[in-house]
This record gives structure tokens, C-alpha cells and sequence, in this order.
């Protein structure tokens, strides 16, 4: 497997991400991952990910992850390739049913009751347009005649899902050319893994077995601030099961996650934005010789 770790800034504002382009390019690190927060600091993950992508030459940049139902199908699947035709094969597109925080829901209107089906319909209708000439399309939620988005990518593009519930799993074994799930141990992941396969063979396609990733929080001086909304979302399980402190269980975490045949990773440091710079060395230094 090609091991492959990069970088999440969840809330990092336009002022702080331009340094942080920078010294993520320098150091080398294989790529960088923008988080959707409406009602927050962060730069627009889409705004940003071209920002980054004109500012460096080799560095990949993705969105970890794009909320896709409640967003118009076909202005993103245009944007996403006008994205992969200035800078091929450094865009990586993962998308998500809806976002974290519930206030932000309205933002991403559907029928009520209807979030998973315009999602799926959604994940059609951008994987065609990214890949054929024309695309006519009569679903229930979307209708096309004959469109086209002109140029498109050379190779299409990987439309990887977030996710971690077994309706998910079904959706990227349906949908999805790879996972990333989030607040996962490397248990879960492994019987994730085994669910999407399934629903892949049923639907008579695969995912490509370099196409498991995980998205993880780490933090370096103990528990992170944010620790009892954490525990909110995984109540059932120790969060250290899923959140490494430290640089030892950061390297032991992705090796465990590894072991269960898993090989790209985005982290999210719980650190102050002053404190970034310095944790990127670091990352490098610590993490960089566990790729493959």
C-alpha cells in the first residue's frame, strides 16, 4: 500500500492559511485538507482549495468534507473540474451528507426527510458530468437535457464519501471510490472496510483497496479543548481510541490503522493557529517516515 498522510486545517482563517500553504509546500507533505465550516473562522473549503492549488505546484488539496445534498449537482461538478484542469491530479473531492454543526443544516435545503436520496442522486449526477460528454438525467430531484461541462478532467475524478453508519457504508460501496470516516478505531474501520466490499459486490463494482482512509483529531499536551463534544458524538467509547495525544500514539494510531489496511490519513492538530507552523515541522519529522 502507499501510505499517504497529510494535513486538516478545521478553522484556520484566509490570514493564517496563506503561511501555512507556503510551509506545507516546503515541507513536502503530501497534501492538505480544508474542513466546511459555515459559522466559523475557516475559509471556504472550495475558495480555498483553488487558493492553494495557484499558490503551489505539487501540493494535492481536498475537502474533507464537502456537504453535497443541498448543493446544486452541477455548478460543483463544474467547479470540481475546472479545479482538476488547472491543476491535474491535486484535487480530491470527499463529500458528506450534511454538516456537523445542526445549526448549519438549513444552508444545505432538501425535502424534508430526504437528505440520503438527493445525496445519492446527487453522487450520479456529478460522477456522469465529470465523466461523459453529454448527460441527460430525469430523477426525482434532478432533470438534465444533453449538458456538458465542455472540458473535463483527463482522468475522472475519485469522488470519495465520508460517513461511518451503515447506510453510509452502503452508499460508498454503491457510490463512492473511497472512504474517510472520521472518529473511528481501527476495529471499526476494518468492519467498515468489510461492508463497503459487500455492498461494492452487490452493486457489481469495487473500490480500489488504496482508497481507505481516516480523517483523525490528534493533540500533543493532553486532552484537547472541544474533549466533551467529542465525547458527545462517541459517547459509547474512550475517546483516546480514537484521538491520540502525543507524537508516540499519533505513529501508533496510523500503524494500527495500517495493520487493518488503511493508507491515507488526514490529521487534525488540536493546537492554536500560532502554534501550527511549529507542529508542522514536527509533523514531518514524526510522520513523514511512515509513508510508503
Amino acid at each position: 500500500m502507499k501510505v499517504r498522510i497529510g494535513i486538516g486545517f478545521g478553522g484556520v482563517s484566509g490570514d493564517e492559511l496563506s503561511g501555512l500553504v507556503k510551509k506545507t509546500a516546503q515541507l513536502d507533505i503530501d497534501s492538505l485538507w480544508l474542513s466546511e465550516q459555515l459559522s466559523s473562522r475557516a475559509v471556504d473549503p472550495m475558495m480555498g482549495m483553488a487558493w492553494a492549488l495557484a499558490r503551489t505546484s505539487r501540493l494535492k488539496v481536498g475537502t474533507a468534507v464537502n456537504v453535497l445534498p443541498g448543493r446544486n449537482p452541477v455548478v460543483y461538478a463544474k467547479q470540481l473540474a475546472s479545479l482538476a484542469s488547472l491543476a491535474p491530479r491535486r484535487v480530491l473531492p470527499v463529500v458528506g451528507l450534511g454538516p456537523a454543526r445542526p445549526a448549519e443544516r438549513d444552508a444545505f435545503p432538501v425535502p424534508a426527510g430526504r437528505r440520503g436520496e438527493v445525496f445519492d442522486e446527487s453522487l450520479v449526477v456529478v460522477r456522469r458530468l465529470l465523466s461523459e460528454p453529454s448527460v441527460t438525467h430525469h430523477g426525482e430531484f434532478f432533470h438534465l437535457d444533453g449538458l456538458g461541462l465542455g472540458d473535463r478532467p483527463e482522468r475522472p475524478l475519485d469522488l470519495w464519501l465520508g460517513g461511518g453508519g451503515p447506510k453510509a457504508l452502503r452508499r460508498v460501496g454503491r457510490f463512492g471510490d473511497g472512504w474517510l470516516p472520521s472518529f473511528i478505531t481501527p476495529a471499526e474501520a476494518a468492519a467498515g472496510r468489510a461492508a463497503v466490499d459487500a455492498a461494492a459486490a452487490e452493486a457489481g463494482r469495487a473500490v480500489d483497496p488504496e482508497h481507505f482512509g481516516v480523517s483523525m483529531r490528534v493533540a500533543l499536551d493532553g486532552p484537547p479543548p472541544g474533549l466533551k463534544a467529542l465525547r458527545a458524538r462517541r459517547p459509547e467509547i474512550d475517546p483516546a481510541d480514537y484521538l491520540p495525544v502525543g507524537w508516540t500514539a499519533i505513529r501508533a494510531k496510523v500503524e494500527e490503522f495500517v495493520a487493518v489496511g488503511f493508507s491515507k490519513f488526514v490529521l487534525y492538530p488540536a493546537v492554536r493557529p500560532e502554534d501550527l507552523p511549529r507542529f508542522l515541522d514536527r509533523f514531518a519529522a514524526e510522520l513523514k517516515p511512515l509513508e510508503t
